[in-house]
C-alpha cells in the first residue's frame, strides 16, 4: 500500500511541454490508483527500459506516475535526474538512497496525491521473501524475458518461483501477470526459441519489443520512446507495440 502526500508538493500542473504527445490510451480509469511491477530475477532484462517507458506514457496522459527505483544501481534514477524539465511529470522514489539516509519506509512511500499509477523497477536477483514483498499488492506483474537461452532458462524458473512462492495464479483477478519479449530480432532462431517457450506457459504475452536504436537515444535523453521526434517506420512500429501492451494493462 503506498500512502498518498496531502503536503500540497505534488506534480506542477502548468509546465509547458515541447515533447510530442503519445497517442492516447483508451479506456483509462483515472478515478484508481494502478500498482505495476516489472520484475524478473535474471538482470539485464530490459526491466528499466521498461519500467521508464511506461512512466513516460502515464506522464502524458495526465496520471502522474510515481517510478520506484529499487536496483542499487540506481539506473531509473539516473534516468529521471537526466529528464527534460518541460516533460510532463513523474514522481521518482529512489529507494536504496533514502534507505541509506534513515528515512522511515512510511515516509519512502508516500506519493503525491495526483499519483495514479505506481510503477516499481525492481532490482536483479530476487528471489524468494524478496521477491514476495516486491509483488505483494500488485495490480499487474510485468515479466520481460529476452530471447537466449540462458535468459529463457532464468525466465522458466523465475515464473515458476513467482507462481508457487508468492501463490500468484495465472487466472487471478486481482492480480494479472504478462509476459514482455524483449530485444527481438526477427527470423531468429534464438526468437522462434523465445516463441516456443512462451507458447508452453499458459500466462499473456503482452508486447513483442524489438531490439532497435530507438530506446538507446531516448535514454540518452532522459525520454521515453514515445516522445522521440524522428518519424520512422521502425519507430510507428513500436509505438503500436507499446499501445498493445498498456491497453492490456488497463483492461483490468
Amino acid at each position: 500500500m503506498y500512502n498518498r502526500d496531502t503536503s500540497g508538493h505534488g506534480p506542477e500542473s502548468n509546465l509547458t511541454v515541447d515533447t510530442p504527445s503519445p497517442p492516447r490510451l483508451a479506456p483509462v480509469d483515472e478515478s484508481v490508483t494502478r500498482r505495476i511491477v516489472v520484475i524478473n530475477g535474471k538482470g539485464g532484462c530490459g526491466k528499466t527500459t521498461v519500467a521508464t517507458n511506461l512512466a513516460v506514457w502515464y506522464a502524458h496522459q495526465g496520471l502522474y506516475p510515481a517510478l520506484f527505483d529499487h536496483d542499487p544501481q540506481t539506473s531509473s534514477s539516473r534516468w529521471l535526474a537526466s529528464r527534460p524539465g518541460t516533460a510532463p511529470p513523474i514522481h521518482g522514489v529512489s529507494v536504496q538512497e533514502r534507505q541509506s539516509l534513515g528515512i522511515t519506509r512510511s515516509w519512502q512511500l508516500r506519493v503525491p496525491l495526483e499519483t495514479r499509477r505506481v510503477i516499481n523497477d525492481t532490482p536483479a536477483g530476487v528471489s524468494g521473501l524478496e521477491m514476495v514483498d516486491h509483488v505483494q499488492g500488485a495490480d499487474v506483474i510485468l515479466i520481460p524475458v529476452l530471447p537466449s537461452s540462458i535468459d529463457i532458462g532464468a525466465g522458466a524458473d523465475f515464473i515458476r518461483d513467482l507462481l508457487l512462492k508468492a501463490k500468484i495464479r495465472r487466472d487471478s483477478k486481482s492480480v494479472r501477470i504478462g509476459i514482455i519479449a524483449n530485444r527481438t530480432k526477427e527470423h531468429t532462431v534464438a526468437l522462434q526459441s523465445l516463441e516456443r517457450f512462451l507458447q508452453s506457459l499458459n500466462i499473456p504475452v503482452v508486447a513483442r519489443l524489438r531490439d532497435t536504436q530507438n530506446y538507446l537515444h531516448a535514454a540518452e535523453q532522459g525520454q521515453g520512446i514515445a516522445e522521440l521526434r524522428q518519424p520512422s517506420r521502425s519507430l510507428e512500429r513500436e509505438l503500436k507495440e507499446w499501445q498493445t501492451l498498456l491497453n492490456w494493462v488497463e483492461q483490468g
